[in-house]
């Protein structure tokens, strides 16, 4: 997944509003569009070096986005818009090693009344859901986590993937962890118990847990290698 253009460094001052930032480039000091309306716990620390783009569209008001913070010395990409686009260039190019070559993906297609997948792959008589969630944090060494606050969407998602399974859908979810000094991964139960609950208890009807880390470069970002995931009992 590439980006528009190269992008630029700055410093990181400040997060307010949810959706704007502050960012100091050279001696210039700019509010920048932030595309991640999480916690972002751990990652809001002035100071912080962060990477932006710049958009080629005159008429938008911001003309920033911020796409990557520097956390300890690794790169985290923190845009949540561009995960679905990661897990598609590598489905399309046969990355992830849980799905065969020559599939067909059909992304954000709507199962019920009230919910739609990140992603349907078929292949002949195979049929499969997959969910993607972006993961940026990490509270010990080399292990991401899960979520970052409690996310009642991604409760909700799991219920309605057990749903799925009963229709004679293969259930996925891909956490796919925007950052490049993780080994393992697990799920934050003290931050959300009632996902962390509910998660264990779709592994045993089936649901699929894959992870994979993701290699920055200023011109994109791909999925990387995938990663140990270590469920809570």
């Amino acid at each position: 997944m590439n980006f528009e253009n190269k992008l630029i460094s700055g410093v990181f001052i400040k997060r307010y509003k949810r959706f704007f930032v502050d960012v100091q480039i050279k001696n210039k000091v700019i509010t920048a569009h932030c595309p991640n309306t999480g916690s972002m716990k751990g990652l809001l620390k002035e100071g912080n070096k962060v990477w932006l783009s710049k958009s080629n569209n005159p008429d938008r008001k911001l003309k920033y986005t911020l796409q990557i913070i520097e956390d300890n010395k690794s790169k985290v990409g923190v845009n949540t818009h561009l995960t679905n686009k990661i897990v598609l260039d590598a489905l399309k190019n046969n990355l992830i090693k849980e799905f065969d070559k020559n599939i067909t993906i059909k992304p954000e297609i709507k199962f019920g009344d009230n919910t739609r997948f990140d992603f349907l792959i078929t292949k002949e008589s195979y049929k499969a859901f997959l969910e993607v969630k972006n993961v940026t944090l990490t509270r010990r060494p080399k292990t991401a986590e899960f979520p970052d606050a409690i996310t009642s969407r991604g409760t909700k998602h799991i219920a309605e993937l057990i749903k799925a399974s009963k229709k004679g859908y293969e259930i996925y979810i891909a956490f796919i962890v925007q950052r490049e000094d993780c080994n393992q991964f697990t799920i934050a139960s003290d931050i959300d118990p009632e996902y962390s609950k509910l998660l264990s208890k779709a592994v045993k009807k089936k649901l699929n847990i894959i992870c994979y880390d993701c290699k920055f470069s200023l011109k994109g970002i791909k999925l990387n290698n995938r990663i140990k995931v270590i469920l809570n009992e």
